[in-house]
């Protein structure tokens, strides 16, 4: 059995992509309102695993779950990519017409614009979760109010679909990271069989100093699939550069790893895992 910190609750994305990553495995959830609580759950419990969203095809790079996984103590064993359709909720019997009020996640909201503005009198209200929305329309029994969420929420909360894939983009996807405690990685994951890794470093602010980290990574064959940068606090102009990379032999980026060592002032290994196939 997996135990689960998630940010959100039952019916929610984060709910969908930790059922689909350990399909073959019973899995319990610790439902967090926070990404914030989600680490502190895990912290106090080193046989607790996290999935947490850190990207998303339209909306970007979450950048606060950057700084939150640099600073807690856990390690990538995995990712997972979820397709993300959004549907119209609303309770049994309710009609789209009678609808005056649409509540969800102001991402989920900014997804569905384009079928949003096709209603220009309803009420649009922010809320903390997706599957959170729907809960509680549920809960109070407010007719005349529907949740976008998805539609694996409504059998949960005894809710009805009015309208599916409601998504402006249908190629939405977000990218979840596992997250497990040091302690038990390597019995989940066997990084010697990893073909990607998630790094964060920064170099000295001198002319030409990430370009030659980046020329020893392109000399070793190791391939950058994505690079974000922050900035660090107190410090003007300098940056940590968060970047993924992939690889065909765990030697060889290993090697990498130890030739830019030379020209950083400080790594990280987030996490060695195998990509989302």
């Amino acid at each position: 059995m997996k135990n689960i910190a998630i940010q959100g609750i039952k019916g929610s994305f984060h709910d969908i992509a930790s059922h689909q990553y350990f399909s073959n495995e019973e899995v319990t959830l610790t439902c967090c309102d926070t990404f914030e609580q989600l680490f502190e759950n895990a912290k106090k419990d080193p046989e607790m695993l996290a999935m947490v969203a850190i990207e998303n095809t339209i909306a970007g790079s979450l950048l606060h779950n950057y700084e939150l996984l640099r600073d807690s103590n856990m390690t990538i064993i995995g990712e997972h990519k979820l397709h993300i359709e959004h549907s119209l909720l609303a309770l049994p019997g309710e009609d789209i017409d009678n609808i005056t009020e649409i509540h969800s996640h102001p991402v989920a909201l900014m997804q569905c614009r384009s079928f949003l503005q096709k209603h220009p009198k309803w009420k649009i209200v922010e809320t903390d979760d997706t599957a959170g929305a729907a809960a509680e329309i549920s809960e109070l029994q407010s007719h005349g109010h529907a949740a976008i969420c998805s539609k694996h929420a409504a059998p949960i909360y005894g809710m009805e679909v009015l309208e599916e894939a409601i998504e402006d983009n249908k190629h939405n996807f977000t990218r979840f990271l596992v997250l497990a405690d040091p302690y038990i990685a390597d019995t989940l994951r066997d990084k010697y069989r990893s073909n990607k890794s998630s790094i964060v470093f920064s170099v000295p602010h001198e002319s030409g100093s990430l370009s030659q980290v980046l020329s020893i990574f392109s000399f070793y064959h190791i391939n950058l699939t994505k690079i974000q940068s922050l900035p660090i606090i107190g410090h003007e102009w300098e940056y940590l550069f968060y970047v993924d990379l992939t690889y065909d032999n765990y030697s060889r980026y290993l090697q990498s790893i130890d030739a830019i060592r030379p020209l950083i002032r400080q790594i990280k290994i987030l996490g060695e895992y195998e990509a989302f196939k």
